[in-house]
């Protein structure tokens, strides 16, 4: 970080700022939406899918904002995202106004959507804007900013609730809608344009169907899929399942907030470890066992003769919060590294079609999950249930294990890379490697202690390779 230039600095400053805000507003309204709707008429089943639909949306507009992120614009993408979420966040504060249950449940419906999409544009510009600013060091930004954003989340319930308390149910709402509003200004200011310097790169980065047929992208996205559920499926089933221990609503709160807080603080281990020591599918593979040891604990599992209790549950919540962040924190990171290494130029659309992916798998999961918990939950009880995570997260190790056995057996002995012939004319390092007759190794470059570069291609193709 000491290298960072002061784009780079102003760049993570704001986007700190800004991913906070954006949190706080996303969840502001847990504690007292509920109540307000059942004043109004609406039934759980109604205001819940309220906040469900929310998921529900940005995993079918995030893939669309990741494939069409080079004509919209990041910055423009981004800017745009922040407004939207500010202004419905403003306007969700004022539904109190309106006593008519369907139309109360209606607008409800239509601003949450909206929000949606805000906050989808957000998240896709935003990770996409990441990995053109800190190439060297996408995992540890990524989750320093998730870092941000979870602190966000768990500060959002809370502030809501004591500004709730204060001045009534809209002041919240337009406290914190007009504080994002200021992050929106702030980031327009600072943040540079981004574009590429040819319009051919733009049709050769492919689409989100292309970046869904590699392999190790599709595992990435299951694993991805299957972390967010076992927070969603948490955020429904463990407050019954806690009930029995007679704890104070104090330490209930508590209990929700730990894993959160334990995603956070070690999440830019996981983005250090990637970037710099540890094969990013390793980290998985160790998330996707620690998360089933969480399971198999807090539930606990049935092959298991022991009791519910405080202290296990302490342990399998901050476990859960350890290895749920190890996946998500791993798979952006190396889906980014793969789209490049399987052909994908090395440019902003790229970028924007795996955050695009990132973003719609990991909202798909927090939408399957809770659906699913609370139906297994009735059918099978909290015990039984948890058996449906564990499987999860154990596909998840088994096919990664696999994953990292067969790349083991490739005769090249590692991954390459196509770099795009506009993208090495306009970057000197990768210019560098434009050479007709002999081999380079340019200086400070990771990919391996033993890569090395080679053309291996005509003059009249202009494709290189990085080995």
């Amino acid at each position: 970080m000491a290298r960072y230039s002061r784009q780079q600095w102003l760049t993570l400053i704001v986007f700190a700022i800004a991913d906070f805000c954006s949190a706080v507003c996303v969840s502001l309204q847990a504690p007292f939406y509920p109540m307000l709707a059942e004043s109004k008429g609406a039934s759980p089943t109604e205001y819940g899918f309220v906040f469900g639909v929310f998921e529900l949306t940005v995993f079918i507009v995030s893939p669309i904002y990741g494939n069409y992120l080079y004509k919209i614009g990041p910055k423009f993408m981004f800017n745009a995202g922040i407004f939207t979420t500010a202004t419905t966040c403003i306007l969700f504060g004022f539904l109190d106004r309106i006593n008519d249950t369907s139309a109360f449940l209606g607008l409800s419906f239509a601003v949450r959507i909206v929000e949606a999409m805000g906050n989808s544009g957000f998240l896709t510009a935003s990770f996409s804007i990441i990995a053109k600013e800190f190439p060297d060091n996408v995992g540890a930004t990524f989750a320093s900013l998730e870092t941000c954003f979870g602190l966000g989340m768990i500060v959002g319930p809370t502030l809501g609730g004591a500004l709730f308390e204060l001045g009534g149910y809209t002041v919240p709402f337009v406290t914190l809608g007009s504080m994002l509003l200021t992050a929106a200004c702030i980031t327009y200011c600072i943040l540079p344009n981004y574009g590429s310097q040819d319009k051919g790169e733009q049709e050769s980065s492919g689409s989100m169907i292309s970046l869904m047929k590699v392999p190790s992208i599709s595992l990435a996205a299951y694993a991805i899929i299957a972390s967010s559920i076992s927070i969603g499926f948490l955020q429904a089933t463990l407050e019954p399942h806690l009930r029995p221990l007679q704890l104070s609503p104090f330490q209930l709160g508590l209990m929700f907030v730990l894993n959160g807080a334990t995603y956070g603080i070690f999440a830019p281990l996981w983005g250090c470890l990637c970037d710099k020591w540890v094969n990013p599918r390793y980290v998985v593979i160790f998330g996707a066992f620690v998360t089933m040891a969480a399971f198999i604990i807090i539930g606990p599992a049935p092959f298991l003769p022991i009791p519910t209790t405080l202290p296990l549950c302490i342990l399998a919540l901050v476990m859960h919060g350890t290895g749920f962040g190890a996946e998500l924190v791993a798979t952006f990171t190396s889906a980014h590294r793969d789209a490049v290494a399987n052909g994908f130029p090395d440019d902003i659309q790229t970028y924007g079609l795996v955050s695009g992916m990132w973003t719609s798998t990991f909202a798909l999961g927090a939408f399957i999950g809770p659906s699913v918990a609370g139906a297994l939950f009735d059918w099978a009880g909290f015990s039984w249930a948890t058996v449906f995570v564990v499987g999860l997260h154990l596909l998840v190790a088994i096919l990664f294990i696999l994953h990292v056995c067969c790349d083991r057996r490739r005769p090249s002995g590692g991954l390459y890379t196509k770099i795009h012939p506009s993208l090495a004319n306009s970057d000197p390092e990768k210019a560098s490697l434009i050479t007709t007759g002999e081999k380079k190794i340019p200086l400070n470059r990771s990919i391996s202690d033993s890569s090395y570069y080679s053309n291996t291609s005509s003059e009249s193709s202009q494709e290189y390779y990085v080995y």
